[in-house]
């Protein structure tokens, strides 16, 4: 099994409790651990994975309490630093079908530092890259487009999850896609919402998108369609894989266990570059990670709600 590094923010989601999508109404609210990389690494180590977190928290009790969630889940945290920049903090609504809204106060997950170290690593490895944070300055945008020229000169397999959030990026979408562009290029896998895929390729229709991604470089693109499944694209492939029937209560982290299951099982293969241009291979894995993905959102919380390998076979 190889090893998958997941590179981004590790945060604390403050949910708000018994309200729906206003923050402004909301009074009280749960700690969680959060951070669409996080929440891959954990997703991968709750099924028996190899996953490594790499990312920077602070050095207060909001890190230790992260720190402590991931170890305990088994997610390796051999690259993960810690700063005296308190730790990045995320408040969180959620409506009744289980939509989102967020505030970001953002803090240490911006100085992680580049380790050459871990680049060594990545030849028989799996890189993915969630860029919710990473895109928006810090030394860790410089450390996130270095691992991807590390990852690229050796031949690494690399996924790349935009994870657009609008009120980071307000009035600067452009330099957004901009920012997406070399990710896109070098990936194999790649996973976007419907609305990602539109805004990066500056395509109308989501058809169009998959040609104009394929075309700057994308090998595999799965656009994420929450009930109605995925769509899974290949240069030459396209095909709606279907998800199961459940009633949502917290969309929170959907999206990162259908990657993190995808991974985990792409880490199982012996070849990942070449076993995934099977399009029967891979509409097999795409339907176990739907699978991950509607589970997680019948709970609270991300890390909470993703599944295990014996919670996802019984389910």
């Amino acid at each position: 099994m190889k090893n998958v590094y997941c590179i981004g923010e590790m945060l604390i989601d403050f949910v708000a409790e018994k309200q729906g999508s206003d923050l402004t109404k909301a009074i009280n609210f749960t700690k969680k651990a959060g951070g669409a990389p996080a929440n891959v690494a954990a997703a991968i180590a709750k099924l028996s994975g190899n996953s490594y977190f790499v990312g920077c928290v602070g050095k207060d009790p909001f890190g230790q309490f992260l720190e402590n969630t991931m170890a305990g889940l088994g997610v390796k945290l051999n690259f993960t630093q810690r700063s005296s920049t308190f730790t990045t903090l995320a408040f969180v609504s959620i409506a009744e079908d289980g939509e989102r809204d967020f505030v970001f106060s953002r803090g240490a997950d911006k100085e992680l530092e580049y380790d050459t170290k871990l680049s060594s690593l990545f030849n028989d490895g799996i890189l993915h890259f969630g860029a919710a944070t990473a895109l928006l300055g810090g030394s860790l945008e410089d450390s996130y487009n270095r691992y991807l020229q590390d990852a690229k000169k050796l031949n690494a397999f690399i996924s790349f999850d935009p994870n657009f959030r609008g009120d980071l990026w307000k009035g600067t979408e452009k330099e957004f896609v901009q920012k997406c562009f070399p990710f896109v290029a070098a990936c194999d896998f790649a996973k976007f919402s419907l609305e990602e895929a539109l805004l990066i390729s500056g395509e109308k229709t989501m058809d169009d998108a998959c040609r104009k991604l394929h075309a700057l470089g994308v090998g595999i693109i799965a656009i994420t369609l929450g009930k109605d499944g995925t769509f899974l694209s290949t240069a030459t492939h396209q095909e709606i894989i279907g998800s199961i029937a459940v009633k949502p209560i917290d969309t929170t982290g959907a999206g990162d266990a259908f990657v993190g299951c995808l991974l985990y099982q792409i880490s199982k293969l012996e070849n990942p570059k070449k076993d995934v241009t099977n399009f029967e291979l891979l509409k097999q894995l795409i339907t176990t990670a739907n699978k991950a993905g509607a589970i997680t959102t019948t709970q609270y919380g991300a890390i909470a709600a993703l599944p295990t390998m014996h919670q996802l076979n019984a389910f």
